[in-house]
């Protein structure tokens, strides 16, 4: 599932450096973590610096797109 971090700080005007430090952590460490698997604990964290739920860290699912569980690329499907 994808991560919509980048659209919330620029909503927000928050810089991801600044993200980083709010949180104790290194820039480089925080998008280590959150390129991979993040733990529930550090969405946890990011969602209360920005200021919404959990669920608002994760970009809807596209209708008739998947992700690739190998590259992260999304994949479109068409039904006939």
């Amino acid at each position: 599932m994808e991560l919509r971090i980048k659209e919330l700080l620029k909503e927000k005007g928050v810089m991801h450096k600044e993200l980083a430090e709010r949180l104790g952590v290194t820039d480089i460490a925080l998008r280590a973590s959150l390129k991979g698997n993040p733990t529930i604990g550090t969405l946890e964290k990011v969602a209360n610096v920005l200021g919404v739920a959990v669920p608002e860290l994760f970009a809807a699912p596209k209708e008739g797109a998947i992700t690739c569980p190998h590259c992260g690329k999304s994949i479109t499907i068409k039904a006939e």
